[in-house]
């Protein structure tokens, strides 16, 4: 009976081993630095999903110097977050990238400005100062302004683009009658500085007709190539979206367990719950598949920027659901 006993026990250190040893790491590259707007990885982290997925994942937060297709290009990670008008250029330009699953399906980008600008409606726009941001950033805005008909190059009758850096200060300062804000973050950033819901006016992408998709999954075309790794995504995905819906669905949790992982120690538990609350009204509804509508509703907003389109021509090979067809079984 002893002797059963230590032939079991061996028997359990050894699957043991072997799961741990067959654990396939994934190294993912943020979009920006550890916070609510990407909580279903660190969820999924948190909560074991990867591990059940056999996924040994690296998480790499973000920030202003970091371009995640950079780093997708260079071999710093297997996948990246990114949003579709960045992704698009970036892959016409030359660097394939492939969407491989949609988490977030509504857009969370706006334009906030100061009533006492005089502005009412986007008529108004119309020389006055809008802040924006770039590195990739700008295609969504770019595209509104060449469908509303005005120029951004500063000139009469049209607009002076600000180069807005990753806060709201224009807007405070009043060196911009308008700033880029997302409806998890910039815009409560301009709230807790002092001005109310009442001081401003906010303009929805969304609302506006030129919503473009944010926060897709990306990797290498070629990558795709590879059966040993399409599996791994394959199972990325799966862990990643069952921890996207548990933290939709335990939004205060989740925001725990984003400020139990940033190192910087620059969040705080207010902000972080409540974009998380904000973040799950664009994640609700996608359970990670593309919707082709919304590909090409993306697409046709791009190829609309007039005679400075943000991609030349209609993209091909730039989503797949090959991955999410496998995940979501």
């Amino acid at each position: 009976m002893k002797k059963l006993a230590l032939l079991l026990a061996a028997g359990a250190i050894a699957v043991s081993s072997a799961q741990a040893w067959a654990a396939d790491k994934v190294t993912l590259q943020l979009k920006w630095v550890t916070q609510a707007q990407f909580a279903g990885y660190y969820v999924a982290q948190d909560k074991g999903f990867y591990k059940e997925e056999d996924i040994d994942i690296e998480i790499k937060p973000g920030g202003p110097d970091i371009a995640p297709a950079q780093v997708l290009a260079g071999g710093g990670a297997d996948v990246v977050l990114d949003w579709m008008p960045s992704a698009l250029a970036t892959r016409e330009k030359g660097v394939a990238l492939v969407n491989i699953a949609q988490p977030f399906k509504s857009s969370g980008m706006m334009l906030t400005c100061r009533k006492d600008s005089g502005i009412k409606s986007a008529a108004d726009f119309k020389d006055k100062t809008l802040g924006v941001w770039f590195f990739g950033n700008e295609y969504p805005f770019l595209s509104w302004m060449s469908k509303l008909g005005l120029k951004t190059d500063g000139s009469a009758g049209g607009v002076t683009v600000l180069k807005q850096g990753f806060n709201v200060d224009p807007i405070l300062q009043k060196q911009a009658d308008c700033v880029s804000t997302m409806t998890y973050n910039e815009y409560w950033q301009i709230i807790d500085a002092g001005l109310t819901a009442d001081d401003l006016i906010t303009f929805k992408y969304e609302d506006e007709g030129v919503a473009t998709l944010e926060d897709g999954i990306y990797v290498l075309e070629d990558n795709l190539k590879d059966a040993a790794f399409e599996d791994k995504m394959v199972r990325f995905v799966r862990a990643s979206m069952k921890g996207w819906k548990y933290a939709e669905a335990n939004p205060d949790e989740a925001a725990e367990i984003v400020l139990e992982n940033d190192a910087s120690g620059a969040q705080t538990e207010k902000h972080q719950k409540r974009m998380m609350g904000e973040i799950a009204k664009l994640t609700a509804g996608s359970n990670g598949a593309l919707s082709e509508a919304d590909y090409k509703r993306t697409v046709a907003t791009l190829l609309s920027a007039g005679s400075d389109p943000v991609i030349t021509k209609e993209p091909s090979g730039a989503w797949t659901s090959a991955i999410t067809d496998k995940a979501l079984k």
